[in-house]
This record gives structure tokens, sequence and C-alpha cells, in this order.
């Protein structure tokens, strides 16, 4: 059996007895530096422990998330109704995608991006809407022409007035004419404006009465708008739009719409809607034109990833445009590449990347301004995206998985005159490299070998130091005493 004085002799910690031992003050000073030193370095090394380390490298893109690129938006247009705003898409492989209106919301909104109402939902169009007869030089015109002098009047003093807006430079406005005079030809015969006052079929020419059809919101030619006493504003579950007609163009479509609008109504003497209107003709006519003239689109497409294009701009395939008068201006809300990355993997992903959150999404906020007032009609905006993939990989409890597969971009942007029909175009291209960031993992027995090496090596450090001291303070006593002597 081991006795216990030969396990005492293994003692590497052999003690001085108390008696033999000596406190001093350059001693007690050295100990508290000693461990003041000890508790700041190992508050470093404990906070360097705990800060994430990453490394970037860029290596080829191989994505593993399809072939397909969800781009994300949220842009207003003060100054493009939603009656005829388009969403489209296309790229260098030829995909070429309209009017995309599967994923995308649109909502009115005034000039001061303020919303109308609820979603817009735009009245079924016809893909091909049906024309009458071709332009006839000795045909009698049935419709009232109106000016911005008459406007508010008649608006005012009939139950319904029903407005072409036209121009007549445009094809489509040409081709309407003759099947608009015949139907106002046919309702004045059956309904009298003398006497009958339900319904009155009016014109306006918008090259000639310019701040009339701006005043109403008209952008596309021919639009044809509803007015009911005075005003053409539309109310449909908490929705305010401008009310129109998207029908057949054709007379006998166009005098059984106006019979549906009159059907309803009761008759009133001439007489009668004269005094009643006479009576608030001034009142009427200060009536505030409608301020819903913009629109704001959100929602989503999805891309191939190949170079390609965003474009959002008027369409119709019945209706001209006035390049001219139609300004793209816009406020960009959101517009991102990939997915959607939910609050928590955010959250994680700003303890790996701090800096990420200003960095995705670069347009956002952003406001691009355009006159046509000015020189700055026909103004196309054009923004140029060069998106790059970054994937984070992170390491907890040992074990490696990939954080995210998010996109970042830059953007330049530029406004560039054209004859055509201003756009707002966003071109993107996709970068073949990306950013591969990685956490770097952090060694618990290292850090506590760094914590051992700080308190051994201060403790030795400040034993040699007091050792030092001490030596060198009995040396001068010495000195002195031999001095005495």
């Amino acid at each position: 059996m081991i006795s216990s004085s030969k396990i005492k002799s293994l003692d590497f910690y052999r003690k001085i007895p108390r008696d033999l031992t000596e406190a001093s003050l350059s001693g007690a000073g050295l100990s508290i530096i000693a461990a003041l030193s000890m508790m700041f370095l190992f508050g470093m090394e404990l906070n360097d422990y705990l800060t994430v380390s990453t490394s970037t490298s860029v290596v080829v893109d191989k994505s593993s998330d399809g072939e397909f690129l969800r781009i994300e938006f949220n842009i207003s247009f003060p100054a493009l109704s939603c009656e005829f705003a388009s969403v489209d898409v296309s790229d260098v492989l030829g995909t070429n995608r309209l009017n995309i209106t599967k994923t995308i919301h649109k909502f009115s909104i005034d000039s001061h991006l303020n919303p109308t109402g609820s979603e817009f939902h735009a009245a079924p169009i016809p893909m091909v809407i049906k024309h009458g007869d071709d332009f006839d030089e000795a045909l009698v015109e049935g419709s009232f022409p109106l000016t911005s002098a008459n406007f508010d009047k008649y608006a005012n003093n009939y139950q319904i007035l029903v407005v072409n807006f036209y121009a007549p430079w445009c094809t489509w406005s040409t081709r309407l004419r003759p099947s608009w005079e015949k139907a106002a030809k046919i309702m004045r015969e059956r309904y009298d404006p003398e006497l009958d006052g339900r319904i009155l079929l009016g014109k306006v020419d918008c090259t000639d009465q310019i701040e009339l059809c701006r005043r109403h919101h008209v952008q596309g030619y021919p639009s044809i708008r509803i007015f009911r006493k005075g005003s053409d504003v539309r109310e449909s579950h908490g929705h305010h739009d401008h009310e129109s007609y998207y029908g057949d163009r054709d007379t006998d479509s166009l005098v059984t719409a106006m019979e549906v609008l009159v059907a309803p109504l009761h008759m009133e003497s001439h007489r009668l809607a004269l005094e009643k209107n006479s009576s608030n003709t001034t009142d009427n006519a200060k009536r505030p034109a409608p301020l819903a003239g913009g629109c704001r689109i959100e929602g989503f497409v999805r891309v191939k990833k190949v170079p390609g294009n965003l474009v959002i701009s008027a369409h119709s395939t019945s209706h001209s445009f006035d390049a001219s008068q139609m300004n793209m201006s816009h406020v960009i809300s959101h517009l991102s590449f990939g997915k959607k990355i939910s609050p928590r993997v955010m959250n994680e992903l700003r303890r790996v990347i701090p800096y990420i959150g200003g960095s995705i999404d670069r347009l956002n906020g952003r406001a691009y301004i355009s006159h046509v007032e000015d020189a700055n009609a026909n103004v196309t905006i054009e923004h140029y995206l060069q998106v790059v993939k970054t994937e984070v990989i992170t390491r907890r409890a040992s074990r490696e998985y990939k954080l995210v597969e998010e996109y970042e971009y830059t953007a330049h942007s530029s406004l560039v005159h054209s004859i055509n029909i201003p756009v707002a175009k966003f071109h993107f291209e996709l970068s073949p490299m990306q950013v591969l960031v990685t956490e770097n993992a952090k060694s618990f027995s290292h850090f506590i070998t760094n914590v051992c090496a700080i308190i051994g090596g201060i403790f030795t450090v400040a034993g040699i130091l007091d050792s030092i001291l001490h030596n060198t303070l009995r040396i001068m006593k010495k000195v002195e005493l031999g001095k005495n002597f």
C-alpha cells in the first residue's frame, strides 16, 4: 500500500510555511496590477471569442435555386393611370411577356402618393374591339363640342354626360368618330337635350383643350368617360376612379351602352333641370377634378437568369398615347431580387454580416422625377442594375449549414430623351460570379488555452518582477548599512 508521504512527494506545488513568508507593499502593488491585467486580457479574449469572424471569397456561381429569379417591387407613379399601366418583361433569349397581371397589384394614388381607394380592378376589355363604318366626309356631327369654358356647365346640366376625349392624329380616334357621331345623333333624337335632360354625348379635342384633358387625367386616346351630374368618379367598395367605357366602338354597341345608362334614370323636364342647375352652377363649377391620377404598382415577376428588362409603361391595344404628355416619374419603395428574407433569417444574417441591412436594396426610397411642361418631355427613365449573388454559410454547434442565398445589386440611373412613348426601364444583368461569405469557427479549447496562458503568464511575469524588485531593495539596504558603519 502506497504511503501518504510518497504521494506527497509528487506535489508540484510545494507549500512554504506562512511563518517563513513575508508580505511587502511592492508585492501587494504588483499583485493588484497583475489581477487587473488578468481581468482586462480575459475580457479581450472573451470578446474575441464571441465576435463573429468571416472570410469572403469570390467563386463561380453554382446556383442551386433554379433557373428563374424572382424580382419583387413596389413602385409609385404619380402621373401614370392604373387604367393603362402595364408591367412587361423581356430578355436576351427572346422572352417577351406583356401586361403581366397575375402577380401584380395596382392601387390608384394621388399626386402625393396617397392611396385613393382599395385595389384597382380594371373593367374587362375585349381582346379585339369592334369598330363601325369608315369615315364619311358628309357625316353629320351629332355630339356636342366641349371646351374648358362650357364643360362644367353641360356636365352639371345633364344627369349623364358621356364624353369622347380624342386626338385628331390618333388612328383609333379616327376609327371611332363615325360611330360616335351616329350614336350621338340617335341619342339626341331619342332623348332631346332641350326637353329630356337625361343624357348628352359630347367630345373634347385634346390637342386644342390641353388643360381640360390634363385636369381629367386623360392619357390615352380615345378615352370615353361617363359623368354623372358633373363627376366621373366611380365609387365601388372604397375604390375611387374615373368611370369609363371600354366596350365595342360600333354604333349599335355604343347606343346599347347609352341606353343602359339612361334606363334607371327618371325623366326630368328641361325647365326643372335648368332651374335646379342654374342655382347650383356657381358651386358646381368650382368642384375640383378627381385627384386619382397616379398608380402604385406592387408584386413580383419571375425572370430567367439572363440579361433582361423589366419595363413599366402605358400600354393598350386600342388607344394611342401622346408621348409629349406622358410622365414616367416614379418613387421606388422597394426593389429586390431573389426570395424574400424572413425577419428571423435577417436577424441571423445581421449577426454574421452586420452591414447587410443597408446594402441589399440600393434603390429603396429613391425618387426619379421629370416634368412634361419643360424640356424634360418624352423622358424615359432607365436603371442599369448589376446583380451579384451572395451566399452566406454559418457554423453553429460544430455544424455547417447554408444560411441564405440573397442577391445584391449596384444601380446606375439616367434620364433619356426619346421620340417613343416614355417608359420606366430596369435593365438587369446577373454576374457569373458569386460572393461566398463563410463564418469562421471558433475553438473553445483554444479559448481556454489562451485564458490559461494569460493567467499563468501574468502570474509568472509578476513574480519575476517582484523578485527583482525585492532583491534590489535588499541590496540597497545593505549598501546603506555598510556606509553607516
